[in-house]
């Protein structure tokens, strides 16, 4: 087991990776919280197909109660937040009480954020069970969609604790490894190059992680995510680096439906097209060929679906919440590790997308 310590303004909090960690969680509570009164238990279908009741059977000695919600960016809404909040009062939730975030991503986000505004605020630990999760879980910024913008209702609220168990990730499907790996790449360009090169040189496919790569992989991911959240708590400054491809890649989710394209997917052709901006905006000095070559060994479309409109790409991201003044802010690239924010024009943004769509579909 291997413990990454994140340290912010308002809260200092264990992340414990490897197989096995959850067996620890039931002392952990008990220890941490001895006037816990029942947790919440927030998960998704298929996680609670998979890995409900051993989680449950680890918490024996404690009072819990669950709460399934759907699959995917589907938990984000308001009516799924509104029935989390309406299952913890029918079940005496108090302020001695605890959610358990236990599933990825988005699961992460509306457990956490369910924790976050009931009763103003009761306790939560991440428990994950996707790639995805290593960048989401750690970092305290949770939130649900709305049909305008993704992540655009919610707090910044740290978990008490992270959990993450290698062994709940063995039942990824490929996709999912897909979306969450994205993530891990984006911290290698803007923190860390040698791990970037790391990368590039040991990982060649997705189906065949070991469990020393992965788990060397999450807890780098997660050292790059946390020395940034130490620093920038709540995104006024350098965490902003941290949406590196997402300007475009949350209009891709949006525009595409959610769920249509995974979040890691979309970032992935936003990562590129901020890079070939990086090139003409600042001339970032990068091999574009060998990193998409490289994206595409790993499963990854690197281009904008064709079907998808220019015009209402930049409408989606002019309501990013980075938006200034209705100018649409991209995460840049001087050189890799050197992140810089940057204004760009809408001509120049629909001109680039123009000539980024993916051709020779039908």
């Amino acid at each position: 087991m291997e413990t990454i310590l994140i340290q912010t303004p308002s809260k200092k909090y264990p992340v414990h990776i490897g197989s096995g960690v959850i067996e620890g969680l039931s002392s952990y509570l008990i220890k941490s919280f001895p006037s816990i009164t029942n947790v919440m238990i927030i998960t998704d279908e298929n996680v609670a197909d998979l890995y409900l009741n051993k989680l449950v059977n680890t918490l024996a000695t404690i009072d819990t109660v669950s709460y399934v919600v759907p699959s995917g960016e589907k938990a984000k809404t308001f009516d799924v937040y509104y029935q989390c909040l309406t299952f913890a009062l029918q079940q005496k939730l108090d302020r001695k009480s605890l959610v358990l975030a236990f599933g990825g991503g988005a699961v992460g986000d509306l457990a956490g954020f369910v924790a976050g505004t009931f009763m103003r605020g009761i306790p939560f630990i991440q428990v994950p069970t996707t790639i995805l999760a290593h960048d989401s879980a750690v970092g305290g910024k949770v939130a649900i969609n709305h049909p305008l913008g993704k992540n655009m209702i919610g707090v910044f609220y740290q978990p008490e604790a992270v959990y993450y168990d290698l062994n709940f990730l063995k039942s990824l499907p490929l996709r999912e490894k897909r979306s969450g790996f994205a993530e891990v790449i984006k911290h290698g360009l803007i923190q860390d190059v040698s791990f970037y090169e790391w990368l590039l040189e040991h990982i060649h496919s997705l189906d065949d992680l070991t469990e020393e790569q992965l788990s060397y992989c999450l807890a780098r991911g997660i050292t790059i995510k946390g020395a940034i959240v130490s620093q920038d708590e709540k995104e006024s400054g350098i965490r902003a680096f941290l949406n590196l491809g997402h300007t475009l890649g949350h209009a891709i989710e949006a525009e595409a439906g959610y769920g249509e394209i995974s979040h890691g997917e979309a970032v992935i052709i936003g990562m590129v097209f901020a890079l070939q901006i990086s090139s003409d905006k600042l001339g970032f000095t990068f091999n574009h060929e060998k990193l998409v070559s490289w994206l595409n060994q790993l499963g990854y479309d690197t281009e904008v679906p064709s079907h998808l409109s220019v015009e209402r790409l930049l409408e989606k991201m002019k309501q990013d919440k980075k938006s200034v003044g209705q100018t649409v802010q991209f995460v840049l690239l001087k050189e890799i590790g050197q992140p810089v924010m940057m204004g760009i024009d809408d001509d120049y943004i629909v001109n680039k997308l123009k000539g980024f769509l993916k051709t020779g579909e039908e």
